[in-house]
């Protein structure tokens, strides 16, 4: 889970929104479901919060004895709640990983300009590779300054068009072209930042390029934390999805630098950054190869392991080759940094022993209620905390057809405390399922809460994202900080002392006083959520425009 403030807790993202059939001509489209919040008790998510975040399961850290513990767990609440095993007669689906952990860096050398340019690991520059070698090294490499390195054919933006970039690497600017409006307006939304301002796609879209390195320019204000956050981000081992080729499809080399550098090394090569980031804001902005060079290496060392998700399955009694998911994530933190009481289990209480609570508890009140029409899917997913990895492997290899699973909701963070009178809400209006979330909150009487700090990109930093991004509509709202009991005021400074104080912290641990029926509430919203997509004939896509209408198009394009 990751941390905003402005909601109760981190991490809870976000909505995707309204409805629209896939037709070659406009259709009726179908009502929404009136569905009225079923009657829940706290005891479920109680209990299972209580149990998963217990010392005796270590922080659940994946590949520990912890994760044992909690896939047995899972499965056996699942079973009692009434689920159907989910994976071809399995409760689980294996996700292999790889982890890459560099040793013995270079640094930088950068020929430019007749002269020899140096810079340092950690300080100038931080750099891994995706690829399962034991050694990475590129030599007298050349650079090529790609503006933000974007492909977005559905907005007439390409910033590698009649580029070959093979052996060469790009040099890409954080965010997107239009990140310093302050509204929404322009092709990438303004300050609200889309996929295509994300780093992660910028690799991934440089490895599509066929670039042998990409290394991004930090800036802190467009990238919204500081040089520190990355630094420490890709210093030690990191974790991959293992997949067949060992990743020999992505660049060698990913990395940042400072923007200084970038400043340098643009000076050397007789072009400035300044006018070159301005150039690229512009539609129609030409790659400019900086006619500099640059070598780097480093040794890697090569682990492979393995972690599950968990699946469970109410099949549906219309369709149920249609399916709608609920998805959380069970994994924590393990073995963390120990406090000044020298306690090192990260226990994550609410982060996120609530999520896999509150989905035990839907599970139960749906089975209560009898098969909805479509199949619904309970996916407790593994790695959140390592970069969504478990939901990204099923999403990559789904059980379920993406082509028909209709959306789903997902469940971070279901923080104690009060009901509240608004929902929070994320990623701004990107899909038709925003007429759900409509009708939703009109039946429990919440009102919106605009997003607070848009430009942070929290939308692409849970695990509903990893479904988005290959096309699936997902719910990611939680209720929001203004409190029936105590207002904006008390809800706000509950979440702010979370974060400050216990998030990712061994403090996240269960407290028998706590107050419940704000995350009754909580998981009454997402019933409602999950149950309307379940009992329609609808199949809600995204907005003309957006960055995954695309894939879903696609994906929707050979089913009856």
């Amino acid at each position: 889970m990751k941390p905003n403030n402005s909601l109760l807790i981190a991490g809870l993202a976000a909505t995707l929104a309204g409805s629209a059939l896939y037709a070659a001509k406009p259709a009726a489209v179908p009502p929404v479901p009136r569905i009225a919040p079923p009657a829940l008790g706290s005891e479920t998510i109680r209990e299972v919060t209580r149990d998963l975040s217990d010392d005796s399961f270590e922080g659940r850290g994946p590949g520990t004895a912890g994760e044992d513990k909690t896939i047995a767990y899972i499965i056996q609440r699942f079973k009692a709640a009434g689920l159907k095993p989910g994976n071809k007669g399995s409760w689980v689906q294996e996700v292999p990983l790889l982890e890459i952990e560099g040793k013995n860096f270079s640094g930088l050398a950068v020929k430019a300009g007749g002269q020899t340019l140096q810079f340092a690991n950690g300080s100038d520059i931080v750099a891994g590779s995706y690829r399962a070698a034991p050694r990475t090294q590129l030599d007298d490499a050349p650079l090529v300054f790609v503006g933000y390195g974007i492909n977005a054919p559905e907005l007439g933006w390409n910033d590698y068009a009649g580029l070959d970039m093979k052996g060469k690497i790009a040099v890409i600017l954080v965010n997107d072209p239009d990140y310093e409006n302050a509204d929404e307006s322009g092709p990438f939304k303004g300050r609200r930042m889309t996929y295509y301002g994300r780093w992660i796609y910028k690799f991934e879209e440089a490895a599509r390029q066929g670039a042998a390195g990409a290394l991004i320019v930090h800036d802190t204000y467009p990238a919204a934390y500081g040089w520190q956050v990355v630094n420490s981000s890709w210093s030690g081992p990191q974790l991959f999805i293992d997949s067949k080729g060992g990743g020999m499809d992505q660049t060698q080399v990913n990395g940042w630098i400072q923007k200084p550098v970038a400043e340098a090394v643009l000076k050397a090569s007789g072009q400035d950054l300044a006018t070159l980031s301005a150039r690229a804001k512009q539609r129609g902005f030409k790659a400019v190869p900086l006619g500099s060079t640059a070598s780097l290496s480093f040794d890697n060392t090569i682990r492979r392991s393995k972690s599950h998700n968990v699946i469970g399955i109410q099949p549906g009694r219309k369709r149920p080759n249609e399916y709608v998911l609920y998805t959380g994530h069970w994994d924590h933190l393990g073995r963390c940094t120990p406090d000044k009481t020298g306690d090192d289990i990260c226990n994550g209480a609410i982060d996120n022993a609530t999520g896999i609570g509150a989905m035990v508890t839907l599970a139960q009140a749906n089975v209560k209620a009898g098969a909805a029409d479509r199949s619904q899917v309970f996916l407790a997913v593994t790695l959140e905390e390592s970069g969504l990895l478990g939901s990204r492997y099923y999403a990559e290899n789904p059980v379920y057809p993406l082509a028909r699973t209709v959306g789903g909701v997902n469940m971070d963070g279901v923080a104690p405390g009060s009901p509240s009178r608004d929902v929070a809400v994320t990623g701004g209006d990107k899909n038709q399922l925003t007429r759900y979330l409509q009708v939703a909150m009109k039946t429990m009487g919440f009102y919106q809460t605009p997003e607070d700090h848009p430009e942070r990109g929290h939308y692409y930093r849970s695990d509903h994202f990893s479904f988005a991004k290959l096309g699936v509509p997902m719910f990611a709202v939680g209720r929001g900080s203004d409190w029936v009991n105590g207002g904006k005021a008390a809800g706000e400074a509950a979440g702010e002392t979370y974060v400050r104080n216990d998030y990712h912290q061994p403090s996240d641990e269960y407290d028998p006083k706590w107050d419940w029926s704000g995350a009754v509430q909580e998981m009454q919203l997402y019933y409602v959520l999950g149950r309307s997509l379940a009992m329609t004939r609808d199949w809600p896509n995204w907005h003309k425009g957006d960055e995954f209408r695309l894939v879903r198009d696609r994906s929707r394009a050979g089913v009856k």
